[in-house]
């Protein structure tokens, strides 16, 4: 503090402190330094061992507190007070302040300006010389969007230094061929970066005929970006090297880290604390390298060895070595790349910080990525969901089977899998999920040369029947439609075909048809208002040449205007020639059968419906008290009501009695439940209720109570209580834990609704078709929270079985309104209650009129650390 304070500007003196001293004094000194982590509390900010700046706050009673910043002069306009801020503000609340206070002078903007852009609602007030400044620090939209926007600024910002680079040090570069340091070196030669390469290597005085230097501390200029390629035992000493030389940013494809074990988990953890601690931002280790296409960069850093063509795909890759096949493939199918970022063990750059990038990037149209595993998914579901609005996502995530599942404990989270919660990930942010490389590519093709169909109506012309007939199955099960062109259209078509030619769609030209025949045909079919989309096959015959036809569909794409053209030329991989220069300026996709044809175009189809889709609002919702749910929740981790013991990090089950109450603390309906520890107790909660009751055996962890005798149904009298209650006990003994009796619910269609918490994804709420056959048909899904409006309208619509909620066969419809509400308070709960580990609403019926949740199982425990959208933090 001392040295932070020596180094300030006698004006940031006088604007902390309100007076020209030339430091605090040693009174002040003592209470500066001093923290009880609760009322006076303080965060720093280092760079290196060096504090940089300060913020505190000191309380002025239970709710109010004052806070005040202290930043070295060269450190501002960097955002740091307003992180401060950001961090600050959480600790507080956590200790029950929700009010910020602040003296400052009245030219004092830079702080001003920091409360003012920090999102919240600020009360200004002036007296005595000095602005007051009043604000609370309860997250708001507002606040949250602020939050977002610095964040994108500065994650964007720190992946430009990286991804375009003014100068490299490739350390570790190797004179011997067929290292991979030879290799990343002669790239950035041959591949013709803009800038200085500097190699760097002790053993040797030149590579390449450029001058080495035996460190990076010996290079006599400043440098951007350096890749390392030395022994893992080596690299944490080379980190320190390029914190001393101030090197922005590391891609370290050095392997030996994560990947071995334990001990090179902890190496890597060293290593990235070093380079955090001096501002660099880490790409690896154990990657491929990066690449920028751009004219204006031309970076191959990497040991591929492909030569990318620039285009506008930018690609991710976790693996290395799948890396390389992902350029090979790229290259052959002529697919032109923008950037390909490698990750590696993603010690810290993750796809989070390239999709902030690449939102922005205008060289980048179209993201792919390969994935292993997600670093923060709610994160990600964020950004993706506002990229994929511009830009489009596809994504291969391997690892779709769990290798060893506990025994799940209630419906919910025996449904939940985490390929499930993989699945509702990608499509509540509209990302495009594929199941292999190749079918990465296929899409890539359709999404980075052509528009987003406007509907999902396709015609299909070729010249042989059967691949025709391929192409229209293939659409109809790819969820496309193949509708019958209008009488207008088949009319102008017959004016020229051959007689044997079918012209209702799929127009099939027959084998004999020229590519003048081709290019009209096309053209006509393309003015029919009814096609949203056109599916070309061509079957090479003798007497037409496949490059003449590509040739007229390159013309006829000029009546195309905002719809899609692709093509399928049989068993033909690649594009041929002509289709690259189109006359609309679009090259047309080519692919070697109907089927990934069909299929890449479905999934463009999809995006551009989820496009169309409201984005949704996360509504505000009545009847809800948060303070007295959490309350029920705590009481049963604070002491375990059955030994008095603390509640250990398995948590334990509510009482069906209690976990009704917090289902009413949301607003959530629960049939009316008592608790019953004797036969007696049974017939007086019946005859409260009234007759006809259900009773049930009140063990929370018995999965399918009903299949153990524990559940009996439609008691009409007090003897039929009792009589039940004894035979329960009887049958199921000390098992049995009491019984809970509740009215018979009038029926409807089972649904159940669940909350289950994933080691990634955090809370995950589960809508499926309930009752006892749950598990067995498995016809559910899962969404992220937070859930919007849309989403609990599309949610509700997405199953198999959802017709039954809207009057199938007959059947009366039920009251969905209610239904989606239900699943927006159990969002809603899983939130703000991050006690509730487990939740689980089996059945919930939907009937004509209102809902009901007739079984309620809650599982508590201590909650797991959470993504917090208020509290910017790079991945650990």
């Amino acid at each position: 503090m001392l040295g932070l304070y020596g180094r300030l500007s006698d004006e940031s003196i006088y604007l902390r402190f309100f007076s020209p001293v030339p430091r605090p004094t040693a009174a002040r000194f003592e209470r500066l330094t001093n923290i009880d982590y609760l009322g006076h509390m303080a965060l720093a900010a280092l760079i290196g061992d060096d504090i940089v700046a300060v913020a505190r706050y000191d309380a002025v009673d239970e709710r109010n507190a004052e806070v005040a910043f202290t930043v070295e002069d060269d450190q501002h306009g960097r955002g740091i007070a307003t992180l401060l801020l950001e961090h600050l503000a959480v600790v507080a609340r956590a200790n029950g302040i929700d009010t910020f206070v602040a003296d400052t002078l009245p030219h004092n903007y830079k702080m001003l300006n920091v409360f003012a852009a920090a999102g919240w609602e600020i009360d200004r007030r002036f007296a005595d010389g000095t602005v007051r400044v009043r604000f609370p620090i309860e997250p708001t939209e507002l606040s949250l969007a602020a939050i977002d926007a610095r964040e994108h600024i500065s994650e964007a910002r720190s992946m430009s230094r990286i991804l375009s680079p003014a100068s490299i040090a490739v350390i570790g570069a190797s004179r011997e061929r067929g290292t991979v340091g030879n290799a990343v070196f002669r790239n950035l030669l041959s591949y013709g970066f803009e800038g200085p390469v500097f190699p760097v290597n002790p053993a040797t005085v030149s590579v390449a005929g450029v001058r080495a230097y035996g460190s990076v501390l010996d290079v006599p200029d400043d440098i951007d970006l350096a890749v390392i390629v030395v022994p893992a035992p080596a690299v944490a000493e080379v980190v320190e090297q390029c914190a001393k030389k101030h090197v922005r940013g590391l891609v370290i494809i050095s392997a030996g880290f994560a990947e071995t074990g334990d001990d090179g988990k902890r190496a890597e953890r060293e290593v990235v604390a070093i380079a955090r601690t001096h501002g660099m931002r880490v790409i690896g280790p154990n990657c491929l390298g990066l690449i920028n296409t751009s004219p204006n960069v031309r970076m191959n850093a990497s040991f591929s060895p492909v030569e990318p063509r620039h285009g506008n795909v930018s690609f991710l890759s976790q693996s290395g070595g799948l890396g390389i096949e992902l350029m090979a493939r790229a290259a052959r199918l002529d697919l032109g790349v923008s950037t390909f970022v490698s990750v590696g063990n993603k010690s810290d750059v993750s796809s989070n910080d390239l999709l902030q990038h690449w939102a922005d990037d205008p060289e980048t149209g179209v993201i792919l990525l390969y994935l292993e595993s997600f670093g923060n998914p709610r994160k990600f579901a964020r950004l993706a969901r506002r990229v994929a609005r511009e830009k489009p996502i596809v994504a291969v995530k391997s690892g779709r089977t769990r290798a060893g599942t506990r025994a799940a404990s209630s419906h919910t989270a025996a449904l939940a899998t985490p390929d499930v919660a993989v699945d509702a990930l990608f499509r509540q942010a509209g990302v495009i999920r594929v199941d292999r490389l190749e079918q990465l590519f296929e899409t890539a093709q359709v999404l980075a040369h052509q528009p987003l169909p406007p509907g999902r109506r396709v015609a299909i012309v070729g010249n042989t029947g059967g691949p025709l007939t391929l192409a229209a199955d293939a659409c109809a099960g790819a969820g496309l439609d193949v509708p019958e062109l209008s009488p207008e259209t088949q009319a102008r078509l017959r004016e020229f075909v051959s007689n044997e030619a079918a012209v209702r769609n799929p127009v099939d030209l027959v084998a004999g048809a020229s590519a003048g025949i081709f290019e009209r045909a096309l053209r006509v079919v393309l003015s029919d208002d009814n096609v949203d989309a056109l599916l070309v096959v061509f079957v090479p015959p003798i007497v037409t040449g496949a490059d003449d036809v590509a040739a007229a569909i390159a013309a006829a794409t000029a009546d195309a205007g905002e719809r899609p053209v692709i093509a399928c030329f049989l068993g033909r991989e690649g594009m041929p020639e002509p289709l690259r220069n189109t006359a609309n300026g679009r090259p047309v996709p080519s692919f070697a059968f109907p089927e990934a044809a069909a299929a890449a175009l479905s999934r463009a189809a999809d995006l551009a419906d989820w496009r169309r889709r409201p984005e949704g609002v996360i509504p505000t919702l009545d009847g809800i008290d948060i303070d007295e749910g959490r309350a029920i929740a705590r009481s049963y981790l604070h002491a375990d009501h059955s030994t008095g013991d603390d509640a250990d990090t398995e948590g334990l089950w509510l009482p069906a009695a209690d976990a009704a109450r917090l289902c009413a603390a949301f607003g959530i309906p629960v049939a009316q439940t008592y608790a019953a520890t004797s036969a007696g107790a049974a017939v007086e909660a019946a005859e409260a209720i009234g007759y006809p009751v259900a009773l049930k055996a009140d063990a929370p962890t018995i999965l399918h109570t009903a299949d153990i005798g524990g559940v009996m149904l439609g008691l009409a009298s007090a003897t039929s209580v009792r009589d039940a209650y004894e035979a329960m006990e009887r049958h199921l003994g000390a098992e049995m834990g009491g019984v809970t009796v509740q009215p018979m619910v009038p029926g409807g269609v089972e649904t159940i609704v669940g909350v289950t918490h994933d080691a990634s994804f955090g809370p995950l709420v589960l809508f499926g078709m309930g009752g006892t056959t749950a598990e067995l048909l498995g016809d559910r899904t899962l969404r992220i929270l937070p859930l919007t409006d849309e989403d609990a309208h599309e949610v509700v619509r997405s199953l198999r079985g959802s017709p039954l909620l809207f009057g199938y066969r007959g059947r009366p419809e039920v009251d969905v309104a209610a239904l989606e509400d239900v699943l927006l308070r159990v969002g809603r709960l899983a939130e703000d209650v991050p006690e509730v580990a487990e939740m689980d609403l089996n059945p919930v019926i939907v009937a004509a009129h209102g809902v009901v949740a007739v079984d309620v199982k809650v599982r508590v425990a201590p909650p797991q650390e959470a993504f917090r959208r208020d509290l910017r933090r790079l991945r650990m």
